[in-house]
């Protein structure tokens, strides 16, 4: 009986649809992103997609296959207020956000998040004991509490 439970949790897990961009997609945005062509996303190229991916580069540098997989993973879509494609990126925000974990992000790091979320004024940013960045940040005009994890969720709290 349990070797049937195990079976049939299994089948419905493979089942289940994957959420994922499709690799013409990632790769169309990899094109458009990488204006210089010369395989790595850097400076300006990559801004827009740094507070996005899920482990960002300490040297700010996004090669294509760290591009690839965050974009396969879903880490960021486009999507304007019309739905169509207009180069404004949001991330997805896991389920029960912000998570405890090993988190790798830098002061710096953490704050580019929080402002790429649409925030502003962010203050008083600190990791707690469970790898959390938590500060203080305005969005349109209101004062909130935020935090980021290590997933690169941001969250007002």
């Amino acid at each position: 009986m349990k070797n049937l439970l195990l079976a049939a949790a299994a089948l419905v897990a493979l089942s289940a649809p994957a959420f994922a961009a499709s690799d013409s997609a990632c790769r169309a945005e990899w094109d458009k992103a990488d204006v210089n062509r010369d395989g790595v996303l850097s400076g300006a190229e990559a801004d827009p997609y740094l507070a996005r991916i899920a482990s960002p580069p300490q040297d700010g540098r996004i090669t294509s296959a760290m591009f690839m997989a965050d974009c396969k993973a879903d880490r960021f879509t486009t999507a304007g207020t019309s739905g169509a494609a207009t180069g404004t990126y949001t991330a997805k925000t896991d389920p029960g956000a912000p998570l405890a974990g090993a988190n790798s992000f830098t002061e710096a790091q953490a704050r580019d998040r929080i402002v790429n979320a649409g925030y502003s004024d962010v203050s008083g940013l600190r990791k707690d004991e469970q790898g959390i960045w938590r500060g203080t940040a305005k969005k349109n005009g209101a004062q909130a509490s935020v935090a980021v994890d290590y997933r690169g969720n941001v969250v007002a709290q």
